[in-house]
């Protein structure tokens, strides 16, 4: 398995930092978080993007997140995403993340699952036309799509997209109760990437994001990790972390953290 970090876990400081930091504490690859890419854009090019990531020998391994966005002012999440999916290839990035949005209570399930697929076949078109995968994130607890049997479901309403493959977050796993069966149940080639992290006790609906931890620092089992493992996953486990204490802390010293944290989880498995 391989070593990458989230933009998120270093989330007050800037893509450059982002980078720099990652490369120093030994990731192997980067997750780059949308809005700081949009800042860095802002003032240099992709140009200067792509020779950043190349002086530094990181794999630009996702743009995360991103969004289906089908029933509020939908407009901007759909700007960014036709963006995304035009800068994705010129920086050698070949995958994006994307995350559903919430049931509205005028419709069912089904109505909402539907109206989600359609705009997911949308974005899948548009995405393969650019040689870009996108990956679907399970949210803990969330209305429409909490794990990975409803994020497959998903897929194949929207006509089971080539493309299209899921995304494991220990953390939304964890408060969703996703099984062992389900994740057993996950096509390898379906499984994008993985996020890793750890967290509090507490009641599972009641977590929040802030109360992520480092990898082995909390009470999430590994078990479903080695379950990965035995399935011959050998991809990208990425460090995502929203926790305000740490983004108080030097950057070096996050990714360090999230570094020697991610390989002692990597040496558990």
């Amino acid at each position: 398995m391989k070593s990458c970090i989230n933009g998120a876990t270093t989330m007050p400081y800037s893509l450059e930092e982002d980078v720099a930091a990652a490369a120093q504490a030994g990731f192997e690859g980067l997750e780059i978080w949308w809005d700081k890419l949009a800042i860095y854009l802002e003032k240099q090019s992709i140009d200067d993007l792509k020779q950043l990531l190349g002086s530094s020998s990181l794999i630009p391994v996702s743009i995360c997140p991103l969004r289906i966005w089908p029933f509020r002012d939908s407009a901007p999440a759909r700007q960014e995403f036709r963006d995304a999916v035009r800068i994705a290839p010129q920086i050698g990035c070949d995958l994006l993340a994307v995350c559903p949005d919430f049931q509205p209570a005028r419709l069912t399930r089904e109505e909402a699952l539907a109206i989600h697929a359609r705009e997911l076949s949308d974005m899948a078109a548009l995405a393969a036309e650019n040689g870009i995968r996108l990956t679907v994130e399970p949210i803990g607890g969330h209305t429409l799509v909490p794990g990975p049997t409803e994020a497959l479901q998903l897929i194949d309403m929207a006509g089971a997209p080539a493309n299209v493959g899921i995304l494991m977050d220990t953390f939304h796993y964890f408060r969703s109760g996703v099984s062992d069966q389900e994740i057993q149940a996950i096509p390898l080639d379906k499984l994008d990437i993985v996020h890793v992290n750890d967290c509090e006790d507490g009641a599972l609906n009641e977590l929040t994001d802030a109360q992520r931890l480092y990898p082995m620092r909390g009470v999430i089992p590994t078990r479903q990790l080695s379950l990965l493992k035995d399935m011959g996953y050998d991809g990208f486990l990425s460090v995502e972390i929203f926790r305000p204490e740490y983004w108080e802390q030097p950057i070096d010293e996050i990714a360090g953290m999230a570094y020697s944290t991610l390989g002692e989880l990597i040496a558990s498995l």
